[in-house]
């Protein structure tokens, strides 16, 4: 069984003090919970502010998104160097709004991808089809090009260490909800292609989280599936309850698999 990996992406959320008290407030909450990996994800703004919250804790801190290139004229973009200068570990790339709001294309997010492991950073590489794609019968053409793209030119031992979030972007925010079976069904896809591109070995490493809508009553449906290693999860990390009962719940399952 692959430890958990339950992660709270702020998004563009919160104030400087609503995000060290979350922060905090997670860390009192879940200290003792032994075999489940916690990570947030807040604002690049905050990110030092938060590190030194978490500090000395086993949660993880990471950053939203990160430029491909280490230095230069990109004004607006953090990066690699500077998001692990001030703490980070991890960083979230291809995340469904950078695709589809910024227009990042599977190259791109690839020299992120690329970037990333050069500088010892964990990248979560996000994925996922919408609406009109899976109900024209193209989720699994989707993700097949999102994810050969995204792992083109990187070492297999690179690729055994990534997280991979499966997000459905047609479940996130419309009123829709992929239910477990539909999760698991994409989440196996997945793992089936990186045994037939990497090998058993590499697929067997590999977390693959599951990102839409996830809520404390469906957290556990959906982590009892058997290729679901985590969740990323939106809107209910912003809640110091909802977050903490999602991974009470991830570490309820680790100490008393079915």
């Amino acid at each position: 069984m692959l430890r958990p990996f339950i992660a709270g992406n702020w998004k563009m959320n919160l104030t400087l003090k609503e995000s060290k008290d979350l922060a905090g407030s997670i860390r009192a909450d879940i200290e003792g919970m032994q075999g489940v990996d916690v990570g947030a994800f807040p604002p690049s703004v905050f990110l030092e502010s938060v590190y030194s919250v978490l500090k000395g804790s086993s949660i993880i801190l990471g950053a939203q998104n990160m430029h491909w290139e280490d230095n230069g004229a990109f004004t607006g973009e953090v990066s690699g160097s500077m998001i692990k200068d001030v703490g980070c570990t991890h960083v979230i790339l291809g995340h469904s709004e950078r695709r589809h709001i910024f227009g990042e294309t599977d190259s791109m997010i690839n020299l992120k991808l690329r970037a990333a492991f050069a500088r010892g950073i964990m990248p979560i590489f996000c994925l996922g089809e919408r609406l009109e794609e899976r109900e024209s019968g193209k989720t699994f053409k989707v993700i097949e090009k999102q994810l050969k793209t995204g792992l083109e030119g990187l070492k297999p031992d690179d690729v055994s260490m990534l997280t991979i979030a499966y997000e459905p972007v047609w479940a996130i925010g419309t009123g829709k909800n992929a239910t477990p079976a539909q999760a698991q069904e994409v989440h196996g896809h997945i793992r089936a292609l990186l045994e037939e591109s990497h090998g058993e070995d590499v697929s067997t490493r590999v977390r693959i989280q599951y990102g839409g809508s996830v809520k404390p009553d469906n957290a556990a449906e959906i982590l009892a599936q058997p290729d679901i290693n985590g969740l990323l999860i939106g809107g209910a990390s912003l809640k110091k309850d909802s977050f903490c009962k999602i991974v009470s719940v991830a570490f309820e399952q680790v100490r008393s698999p079915v």
